[in-house]
């Protein structure tokens, strides 16, 4: 894939994954105001118990069927034939999935007060196996996905401010929840059949796709172990206060996340078609662009966000909520461990058919999280829960760094990292110099976030960064040739 190519595709993706942040990032402020904090609990304690569920009816599928179809699209008629198998178990597993959801519902008591709530909040499982939107990430189709996504974040924000207007209206922005996630799933149950008819059929071919799906499986479950286990044990032992106080934490903490792991979607099907011809050069050429993307644009967030912790806790959800300051602090150093992970496991182990080794540190990972959970969190509540998130991350990336393969070559050197770490002490200067003149805290705010975006990038621009420069050339030629 061309360079400008690669850099199209990732500001679409990066427009699509903004457009998922800016959504919540408008609304909490509100919400948190008008369902106030234990509602807002309710909800996040739904959601952490959702996603259990949605990971037995995604199987791993999404990851595997990205890099299988990415092979696939190359052999005439090969592509339709994979995604209906895999379609049709994706189906099994949704079914399985919202039988045991009904089953837990129904035997579990403490979820009594919650069945209605969770019921709603299970809707996306069904919308996503059917839209099977990893046809679009096969075919690099991201500048349709960030339009409908655009477009239903959109229409939920408007719904959102027209009917949830007090506490007793939790139900009914889950409801819009749903909207804002599943609404671009379910237009694509249509739009996918541009690619390719998508058959359902009994002939799965389960020998060929469930053992890979199955170790993809085991790994997400891992992963999806230690990201939610902490909300769900922080409710348990320390109720939905504390639930509410936490998840602000850590909307902020995953908006970071979604915006920069969003490059590995793009350069994913590529690297699988490449992993599968041994073509090392483009390999090491698209795992270099992707790193500097990390890199460059993550390392000024894990600065900024250590900079102007408070105020962007009191703005994004107000005074109450200031208790989360320092299980932000703490995850702000998950967050540099967490994109490195995802970064060797979903760019460099998965595509690569290295499952087994990924699984190996997202079980550790899982296993570190849960003991450290249960034996902390009853002590020290959210920054526990904030402390055992950074442990298991640093883990996963440690245990996932000495699984790499010899011929991996990321282009680590002074040239990648001298700019951004220069940058990252600009910002600082920034915001202590902003903190000591400007009294008032939106204008500090703003200022420190303006003046810092500002100084980093003529920073990166005056000592030659590849990616700002490369950057920059190819606006420069779309500019020119308008």
């Amino acid at each position: 894939m061309k360079s400008e190519g690669l850099t199209k595709n990732t500001f679409y993706n990066v427009i699509k994954s903004c457009s998922q942040i800016i959504f919540p990032l408008i609304t909490f402020p509100y919400i948190s105001r008008v369902l106030q904090t234990e509602n807002v609990g309710k909800v996040n304690f739904g959601n952490s118990v959702v996603s259990y569920f949605t990971l037995i009816a995604s199987l791993g599928i999404y990851t595997y069927a990205v890099r299988e179809g990415s092979k696939a699209k190359k052999v005439e008629g090969e592509l339709s034939r994979i995604a209906g198998q895999l379609v049709s178990i994706n189906l099994v597993t949704t079914l399985l999935s919202y039988l045991l959801l009904m089953a837990v519902l129904l035997c579990a008591k403490p979820l009594k007060s919650y069945r209605a709530l969770i019921i709603v909040q299970s809707m996306p499982i069904i919308f996503t196996t059917l839209g099977a939107d990893w046809l679009n990430t096969v075919m690099g189709d991201f500048k349709y996905i960030a339009a409908r996504t655009v477009l239903f974040q959109a229409l939920s924000l408007i719904a959102m401010f027209l009917f949830v207007k007090g506490p007793k209206d939790y139900l009914v922005y889950a409801v819009i929840c749903v909207l804002a996630s599943s609404g671009a799933e379910a237009a694509n149950i249509i739009y996918r059949r541009k690619y390719c008819k998508v058959p359902l059929t009994l002939h799965m071919d389960m020998k060929r796709h469930l053992p890979h799906i199955l170790l993809m499986f085991a790994a997400v479950l891992s992963q999806t172990l230690y990201c939610n286990s902490d909300i769900t044990m922080l409710g348990l032992f320390k109720g939905d206060y504390e639930v509410g106080l936490y998840s602000t934490s850590v909307k902020i903490y995953n908006i970071i996340k979604t915006i920069l792991i969003s490059v590995i979607w793009v350069v994913m099907p590529e690297l699988s078609y490449c992993f599968s011809r041994k073509d090392y050069t483009g390999i090491n050429n698209l795992l270099k662009y992707a790193l500097d993307f990390i890199v460059v644009l993550g390392l000024p967030c894990i600065v900024g966000i250590n900079t102007i912790t408070a105020e962007i806790i009191e703005i994004a959800a107000g005074k109450e909520y200031l208790g989360a300051t320092a299980s932000l602090h703490i995850l702000s150093a998950a967050i540099a461990f967490s994109l490195l992970a995802s970064f060797i496991g979903n760019a460099v182990l998965l595509p690569s058919g290295q499952e087994k080794k990924f699984l190996k540190a997202c079980f550790m990972g899982a296993c570190i999280n849960v003991v450290a959970n249960y034996l902390l969190i009853p002590h020290f509540g959210l920054n526990a829960a904030a402390f055992t998130t950074a442990l298991s991350e640093f883990a996963v990336f440690i245990i996932s760094v000495l699984n790499i393969d010899k011929r991996i070559n990321f282009g680590i050197g002074k040239g990648m990292l001298l700019a951004p770490v220069l940058g990252g002490i600009g910002i600082i200067i920034v915001s202590i110099v902003c903190s000591v003149w400007v009294q008032d805290m939106w204008i500090r705010t703003i200022a420190t976030i303006g003046l810092g975006v500002l100084l980093y990038a003529a920073i990166l621009i005056l000592l030659g960064n590849e990616f700002a420069l490369d950057l920059i050339r190819i606006l420069k030629k779309r500019r020119s040739t308008k």
